[in-house]
This record gives structure tokens, C-alpha cells and sequence, in this order.
């Protein structure tokens, strides 16, 4: 169904970095600027650091006065004050843009994870790229805001390794190469350690994922009641316990190559450190230069060792940091299935009349974790007319969902169309379309927000009166009323510990006011009537079938009794429509649906 591209590559570290340089722009401009005075600012304390010792020697060395001692003393102390007071402006600054930064990227992510199509979501690949993606951006250490710090790291090292080299270069070239022969040789370890953690993520990632899932789950309020009663706790825990081996193994298998990578670095040090002062040694005792240069070029050295292994960290820093953007770019590049912006616009016309067909559809859950062998429709043909109360019935598993998914545009059929007034839905904005479409569903949502807003869905804009309405309609208006905030109490204790919790059967009915607050020409109702008892549930629906007048209206439900109101029912069973009619036509057929409501029926039945 979607295209697999979690372990393709598809930008590099210099594109990762101009992509950042325009959120920046876009976002805090002053991100950038401020990350290069800091890179400046760090340069200049050190080559003023650099030349005080020597400065000072060679004043004593030529006898000179106090006062000019003195004077000497006082410009290296005002020069090295006034740089670090600029730099501790600099640094105490950084974070303020770099944080919006990293939250302009965040909101990106956030959007096309709430506005992306249904099946994406779906997509192994899709969650395994927005792991990554938010894995990147979780805090200030990884990618997305730590960057700026590996970006003037670079620019800092870069340049004192330019101007350290011109020093140096007046002692001998052999210093000079030792130096970067052996941060090369360095760079390239680290690279290779800093690769194997990149091809192994996943390996990490998965691990845990479900040691977090574990803990989730004895902390989980909602999950806390089957822990207790079926005596789950030593189960969860030897899982846990295995996961965290397996963990602990992962990290000893990373921490060798750790080990091996700083044994070699440090080795290279005691080489690169060795072969300058041994030649600085020389130059001494051949008297080819004074102590004054000694002490010069003996820090010089230590300071173009610091620079080249510093640029070449720097460099393996970004290289990584660029690998963790890759998995934010491509989230974000991730291509779209359906047709969203791009599409035709579809603009609900007041009392307008809506057809829905599906014309030949042939659908198969391919590439989800719901993939099964044969399609779970094959050449299905379904109208559904303006204004007309549509149920569809059957066993679990035969497909009611999944053709509900169909009708709204959460999928696109394998083969055939779904047409809308004879045009393919393709074709439009999706978006458009699912403004004609309210409906409640078995996995709702309900969101940290009063009880007001769940029903609008909207916190600024909110008709209270039309709000009062539905929730009546729904049923609820005396619960709600009851409580001591009414409309404005907060649901969800999960973020409001002073949160009331409604039942189940009450927080169906608050769904169904949201549905009717939408106020839209095709309603669909996925067994929303689940946690109700048989009365409340054939209230709530005659009560549809009143509000729902002029209206398409697509139900499901497991019991059959409850859609005698509608003008059609269908049962679906093995992939296909096995029967179609009303209540009275379909029992007097005497086949499947007779049978199913039989045995529905004599459990309310009382037999003498």
C-alpha cells in the first residue's frame, strides 16, 4: 500500500544543514548570527590566551619597566575580560532562538502526522520514521537544536586551525602533518563507530520501545485493574527483565567499539604529541629559537592539536546529527497518498443532494499489520442515495469497518472507485471531502479539554447554545448539568487531576453530540451505541432517525433489532453483500439474517 523507504538515504549532511540555515531564517534569524559571534568570540580568547605567557616573558627578557610590564599585564586582562563578558552574553542568549527552532521543526512534524491520509499511519515504515523524527528533536542534545552548537563548533575550530597553522608553519612541516595524519586517522574510527550506531538504530530503537511499552503499561490507570485480578505483575516483570538483557548486551557490543576507538585515539595522541615536542626540543637545543618561542609554539602545538581533533569531532558530530535530520526530512517529505491541496475543491452546498457508490471495489489491507491472504472485498457494488438510512450488519471480522473506512476516504479501493455524484473521490481534496462526513467511531477520540470543547472540537470558537441542543439531543444534557461546572467541566485525568471521568455509555453519547454539532450531509455511526444498554441504544437511534432527516446515515451494529428504523440493511458476510433488504423483507427471506436475529432474540425473550 506504501512505498518502504525507512532505510534509504536521501540527503546529505551540507543539505541537512542549509535546511536548518532556512528554518532559522524563517523562525529566529538571530540563531544564526549569534552562533557565529560564538564561534568568533571562542577563536579570539583563545589566540589572546595564546600570546600572554610569551608576551610576558619577552618583556622580562628585555628588561623592561614596571610600568610597561604592567601595561602589558592590563591590555591582555581587559582584551581576554571583554571577549569572555561577550561570550558569556553570547552563550546566555543561544538557547532562547535555538529552542523556537527546534519547535518550528517539531510543529512541522506534529502536522503531518495530524493532517497526513489514514493509511500512513498504518505504514510500518511511516511509525518507524516519526520514531526517529521525534527521537531527533526529544531535546536540547539531539539534532535539531544541538546543531547550532556542532555548527560553531566547526566554524571555531576551522579557524583556529587556519591561524595556528600559519604559526606553526615557521617550525617545520613534518609537525604540521604529523598533527593531521593522525586526527584524520582519528576521524576515520570515530566515522566507523558513529556509522555502526546508525545501521543498528533500529536494533536500539526496538528494544526500547518495548521496555517504555512495559513500563507503560503497569503505569497505565486504565490497564491497572487486569494487572491486579488475573496477577499479571511477575509476568510483566520477567518481560521486563528480558528486554533489559537484551539491552545491557546491545550496549556491551557498542561499548567495544567505544573502548576500541578511544585506545586508538589515544595512542595517536602519544604519537602526534611525541613527534612536535621532540622537534620543538631540537629547535631549542640547536638555539634555532629562545625560550620565549618555545613556550609559544610548545602551546601553539597543544592548540593545533585541540583544533584539528576538534574539527574532526565537529565533522563526525554533524556527520551524525545529519543522519538523525535525514529521518526528520524524510518524514516530512514522506509522500502523500491521496490527493489533499493539490486536489479539486469540493464545497458543501447547502441542501444538496450527495450520492456515494462503490463501483467494483476490490480492497485488501496490503502492507499493514491487518494484511490477510485474499481481499477482504472483491467487485463490490454499493449505492447509497440522498437521504437514506443505511445499516450494515454482520459477524465480527466480515468487513462492516472496513467498508464504513471505504465510504469515508480512510482508503482507496485496490480496484474500482468510490464515486461521490458519479465522480471519483480521488479526484478531490480529501479534506473537502471528509467536511461532508461526521462520524462516530468504536475508537474515539476525546480530547483534555471541557466538556464543550470535545463537542466543537474547538476551544476559541464555541456556539454554547447549539452545544446545549446537541448534548440534549444525545441525551446527556442532565449529566452534564449536574456536574459543577456544566458545559465547562474538564474530561481526561490523565492531564487535569480535577478531571471528572464519564462511563462509557456517557461518553458515546457525548460523542454522538459531537457528530450532531458537525452538522453534516453524510453521517456515520460504527456501533457507537456499544456500552449502552438495548433500551438507550433503540432511543439513540430513533432519535437518529429523527435528527438524521434529509441525511445519509451509514450504522453498524451487532444487534439486529436496533435497525428496523432504516429504509436498507445489508449483511455482509464472506467479502460480499448476502443479503440486502428491510428489517420485515430480510426476516421473511428466512436465511441468514433470520437466523442471526433469532438467535439475538431469544435472550430477551422470556420462554413460560
Amino acid at each position: 500500500m506504501i512505498e518502504d523507504v525507512e532505510k534509504r538515504k536521501k540527503y546529505g549532511v551540507l543539505s541537512n544543514v542549509l535546511f536548518m540555515l532556512r528554518m532559522a531564517k524563517s523562525t529566529a534569524p538571530s540563531v544564526t548570527v549569534l552562533a557565529v559571534l560564538d564561534g568568533l568570540t571562542m577563536v579570539a580568547v583563545s589566540v589572546v590566551e595564546l600570546y600572554v605567557a610569551p608576551s610576558i616573558l619577552r618583556s622580562l627578557e628585555r628588561q623592561d619597566t614596571l610600568y610597561r610590564l604592567l601595561c602589558v599585564i592590563l591590555f591582555f586582562t581587559v582584551g581576554i575580560t571583554a571577549v569572555s563578558a561577550l561570550q558569556t552574553y553570547i552563550k546566555r542568549n543561544l538557547m532562547f532562538g535555538r529552542i523556537e527552532v527546534r519547535d518550528a521543526v517539531l510543529m512541522k512534524v506534529r502536522r503531518k502526522m495530524s493532517t497526513c491520509s489514514y493509511p500512513m499511519h498504518e505504514s510500518q515504515s511511516f511509525r518507524n520514521l516519526l520514531s526517529k523524527a521525534f527521537d531527533a528533536m526529544n531535546d536540547n542534545s539531539k539534532a535539531a537544536e544541538a546543531i547550532w552548537n556542532t555548527l560553531s563548533g566547526l566554524l571555531q575550530n576551522s579557524l583556529g586551525f587556519v591561524i595556528y597553522m600559519a604559526l606553526l608553519k615557521k617550525v617545520d612541516t613534518v609537525v604540521i602533518l604529523a598533527t593531521i595524519v593522525t586526527a584524520v586517522v582519528g576521524y576515520v574510527v570515530n566515522y566507523y563507530v558513529n556509522e555502526w550506531n546508525y545501521r543498528h538504530r533500529g536494533e536500539e530503537e526496538e528494544l526500547l520501545k518495548k521496555i517504555e511499552y512495559v513500563q507503560y503499561s503497569v503505569q497505565d490507570r486504565m490497564l491497572a485493574k487486569d494487572l491486579r485480578i488475573f496477577g499479571m505483575q511477575e509476568w510483566l516483570r520477567g518481560i521486563y527483565e528480558q528486554y533489559i538483557r537484551l539491552y545491557l548486551d546491545f550496549g556491551a557490543r557498542r561499548e567495544k567499539r567505544y573502548i576500541v576507538a578511544d585506545f586508538t585515539n589515544l595512542a595517536l595522541g602519544l604519537l602526534r604529541n611525541g613527534i612536535a615536542y621532540a622537534k620543538l626540543l631540537q629547535l631549542v637545543l640547536d638555539g634555532s629559537i629562545g625560550a620565549t618561542e618555545f613556550l609559544l609554539y610548545f602551546s601553539a602545538v597543544s592548540g593545533f592539536t585541540a583544533w584539528i581533533c576538534g574539527m574532526m569531532e565537529m565533522l563526525s558530530t554533524l556527520h551524525r546529527q545529519g543522519l538523525e535530520l535525514d529521518a526528520v526530512r524524510e518524514f516530512l517529505d514522506y509522500e502523500e497518498v491521496f490527493c489533499m491541496e493539490e486536489g479539486k475543491p469540493l464545497v458543501q452546498e447547502a441542501g444538496a443532494a450527495y450520492t456515494i457508490e462503490l463501483r467494483d471495489v476490490t480492497f485488501g489491507y496490503k502492507g499493514t499489520a491487518q494484511a490477510s491472504e485474499k481481499p477482504i472485498f472483491s467487485h463490490l457494488n454499493l449505492t447509497i442515495h440522498p437521504g437514506e438510512k443505511l445499516a450494515i450488519v454482520g459477524l465480527n471480522g466480515a468487513g462492516k469497518t472496513t467498508l464504513v473506512k471505504l465510504i469515508c476516504g480512510f482508503y482507496d479501493p485496490d480496484e474500482g472507485e468510490v464515486l461521490l455524484n458519479g465522480v471519483n473521490i480521488k479526484t478531490y481534496n480529501r479534506r473537502d471531502y471528509y467536511r461532508l462526513i461526521a462520524g462516530v467511531f468504536q475508537d474515539f477520540s476525546l480530547i483534555p479539554a471541557s466538556v464543550a470543547a470535545n463537542v466543537t472540537q474547538d476551544i476559541e470558537h464555541i456556539d454554547r447554545k447549539k452545544v446545549q441542543d446537541c448534548i440534549e439531543k444525545a441525551g446527556l444534557r442532565q449529566k452534564i448539568e449536574s456536574l459543577s461546572e456544566a458545559y465547562d467541566t474538564l474530561l481526561d485525568r490523565n492531564v487535569y487531576t480535577e478531571a471528572t471521568e464519564l462511563s462509557g455509555g456517557e461518553l458515546q453519547r457525548l460523542m454522538i453530540a459531537r457528530l450532531l454539532y458537525k452538522d453534516c450531509p453524510i453521517v456515520v455511526l460504527d456501533e457507537p451505541t456499544a456500552a449502552l444498554d438495548p433500551i438507550a441504544e433503540s432511543d439513540i437511534y430513533e432519535k437518529y432517525h429523527e435528527l438524521t432527516s434529509g441525511k445519509s446515515a451509514v450504522f453498524i451494529s451487532h444487534r439486529l433489532a436496533s435497525t428496523r428504523f432504516c429504509d436498507r440493511i445489508l449483511l455482509i458476510e464472506n467479502g460480499t453483500i448476502a443479503e440486502e433488504g428491510t428489517h420485515e423483507e430480510l426476516l421473511l427471506n428466512g436465511r441468514r439474517y433470520t437466523e442471526l436475529f433469532e438467535l439475538q432474540r431469544k435472550y430477551y425473550v422470556t420462554v413460560p
